[in-house]
């Protein structure tokens, strides 16, 4: 039975959606195009589906409470102390993990911005020094403001999407999509992760539907529909346009750090095409940043007990959530694949399909409480996605040592 679609609903769906489709979407085509565009579809399906129900599970796990709790308090009612320390470290290797990535990746963009519209060279470190220093001091001034840029950028990042697809779309040669190389297929699924990784928002579903769990659910559901179509559509532009070998192939484009926006501005030589490819990743890059930039800064505070004055965030605090990403970005500019992989391949995979299982495995089989909202399958399915998670961790982690290849 699909889940009712209604007003509400549609902007809880939204919130999904604007938490699953930021600078990870830039890095897609790139990963999952090595492997084929119609073998990528199967990936998309297979990625949606297991973090559709993870999270559906988090929603189960939540109403154990009366009031709408964070993931680190469910791992620490669940699992203990431990897994509650282990959820908050994993936290923090994750927003780092990621900051890393978009940082790197914001050096090219905003030096192409600074020469485009200033006509200023700078190279690429510079404009990740600059990026970081300008919207690190939004993020200190506090969430209003925070809040404020990221809407109005929201808005300009759909209507850069919008006019890369349609213009985009009269250069693409289907002849592409006939390439298949399943050797690629596991690397590819870090990067899925992230861009379906909504978890965190489950919380502030359930507090904005006041506990309406099927409200909630409703929201997941359709959220993740809008997300798919949204990257799929991407996807067939990307992969129509961008062949596997040359300089601005995907081959190149991984081992470079280079982003599918990027691939396609140099590949059609199309003036319009170079300027709506260029502000889908600036915006992409700028929302995912502000997000994720707010978040560890809380967290941080969280964790510190430190006291900030009302409206602001602190200052030595927004320095340290910036700064060790900075660093990193500046003497690797080619991490944000890297980052990415190790951001899904662990830190998200763990944090959003190992935790969720294993809280729920507890909840039911441990306490018996099968009262309220249960995701259907049993044992069965929750060993499923248990297994799942573990074996696309252990992957990742043998990719990393150079125990088995990776892309």
């Amino acid at each position: 039975m699909v889940p009712k679609f209604s007003g509400g609903v549609l902007g809880g769906a939204f919130l999904v959606t604007g938490s699953c489709v930021g600078a990870g979407m830039l890095g897609l085509p790139i990963m999952t195009g090595l492997v084929g565009f119609y073998p990528s579809l199967i990936l998309f399906a297979v990625v949606a589906f297991f973090m559709t129900c993870t999270a559906l599970l988090l929603v189960e796990v939540q109403e154990e409470f009366d009031r709408p709790v964070n993931l680190s308090t469910m791992c620490g009612f669940s699992l203990g102390k431990v897994g509650r320390f282990l959820c908050g470290a994993t936290y923090l290797f994750l927003f780092y993990a990621l900051l890393v990535a978009y940082t790197a990746l914001s050096g090219h963009h905003t030096s192409l911005l600074l020469n485009h519209f200033f006509s200023v060279n700078v190279p690429d470190w510079g404009g990740s020094l600059f990026f970081v220093i300008l919207f690190g001091a939004v993020v200190y001034r506090g969430t209003r403001p925070v809040d404020l840029l990221n809407r109005f950028f929201m808005i300009f990042k759909i209507l850069a999407y919008l006019g890369l697809i349609f213009l985009s779309a009269q250069y693409i040669d289907s002849s592409l999509y006939k390439r298949v190389n399943w050797t690629f297929l596991l690397p590819a699924i870090p990067i899925l992760i992230i861009s379906f990784g909504f978890h965190n928002m489950v919380p502030t579903l359930v507090k904005h539907f006041k506990n309406e769990t099927q409200k909630v659910v409703s929201s997941i559901f359709w959220g993740v529909v809008i997300t798919l179509v949204i990257n799929l559509f991407w996807q067939w532009v990307a992969l129509g346009t961008i062949p596997v070998g040359g300089e601005q192939g995907l081959m190149n484009s991984y081992f470079k750090g280079i982003d599918a926006a990027q691939s396609m501005s140099y590949l059609l030589s199309d003036p319009s095409i170079s300027v709506f490819s260029s502000a889908l990743a600036f915006f992409a890059i700028m929302t995912s940043f502000l997000a994720q930039s707010m978040s560890l800064v809380h967290f941080l505070q969280d964790v510190t007990q430190v006291k900030v004055a009302e409206g602001k965030e602190s200052g030595s605090l927004t320095v340290l959530a910036l700064l060790p990403p900075l660093v990193i970005a500046i003497l690797g500019p080619n991490l944000f694949f890297s980052a990415l992989n190790f951001a899904g391949g662990i830190c998200a995979m763990l944090l959003f399909g190992v935790f969720p299982v294993m809280m729920c495995w507890v909840k039911r089989y441990h306490r018996g409480h099968f009262r309220g909202f249960l995701v259907p399958g049993g044992r069965g399915a929750l060993l499923i996605l248990f297994i799942f998670s573990v074996f696309v961790m252990v992957y990742q982690l043998l990719s990393i040592m150079g125990i088995v290849e990776g892309v």
